[in-house]
């Protein structure tokens, strides 16, 4: 496409047509096939994901995220209470099928309704939830409520540029790695350098094909062993 220019020969953006601002994401529940996405509440989650965090008997769970681990279920309240219950971020819990207990969370954060932006973080995957379906699924019908319901434009994923294991999830979900910010904040007395990735409105189509080819019950073996790997599925 022939780069834009006004009438001083200065380089524009392309001309978005009709666009309106769009809703807020409301606060209702995402089903899935192996599990469900619905707003979080402190009193019927916290013990639910209290357990749950509690089996990372490793202790890394909360390396890359500015709060945590919580010895008590008290303490894990009092953060749910002082941080979880706005509309931004907007807290989910990520409920298992089978045990229909919480086993993570996420959040929609800095939701920017005007200009279409959103952005996918506070992600904590308990081990119980960590490499199951529904790990995968979450994201999906996270994605699947900001592009295919509401309309937004950008879907951003923003991690430190240290967390290797965070990059690797969003390269596997289908985000394009858009560059990091040298010296952006300081967390637990660390400087922390964060990686942007994003998913576009444009990209979203083929995206989500991926993403219903690889949660499709056929493409797991009657051992649960998946047939083809999500990043086979995805467009080159």
């Amino acid at each position: 496409m022939p780069q834009r220019q006004n009438e001083l020969g200065q380089p524009i953006g392309e001309v978005v047509i009709g666009w309106e601002p769009v809703p807020h994401p409301s606060r209702t529940v995402l089903q899935g096939q192996y599990g469900r996405i619905e707003p979080l509440d402190v009193l019927t989650h916290v013990d639910d994901l209290f357990e749950a965090f509690a089996t990372d008997q490793a202790g890394g769970l909360w390396t890359y995220m500015p709060v945590g681990p919580f010895a008590s279920v008290s303490e894990l309240k009092d953060w749910m209470d002082e941080s979880c219950t706005g509309d931004d971020p907007l807290f989910q819990a990520i409920i298992d099928e089978k045990s229909g207990k919480a086993v993570g969370i996420a959040s929609y954060l800095r939701i920017r309704p005007e200009v279409g932006v959103i952005e996918v973080g506070n992600i904590v995957y308990s081990p119980m939830l960590q490499r199951t379906r529904l790990a995968t699924e979450a994201m999906y019908l996270m994605m699947s409520r900001v592009f295919d319901e509401l309309g937004y434009r950008r879907y951003e994923w923003k991690c430190d540029a240290l967390n290797a294991a965070s990059r690797s999830a969003a390269r596997r979900l289908g985000f394009t790695y858009d560059g990091t910010f040298e010296q952006l904040t300081i967390y637990k007395g660390r400087n922390r350098d964060t990686a942007w990735f994003s998913i576009l409105d444009k990209h979203w189509p083929t995206i989500r094909i991926a993403f219903q080819a690889w949660l499709d019950p056929g493409n797991f073996d009657a051992q649960g062993q998946q047939k083809r790997s999500l990043s086979d599925c995805m467009p080159v």
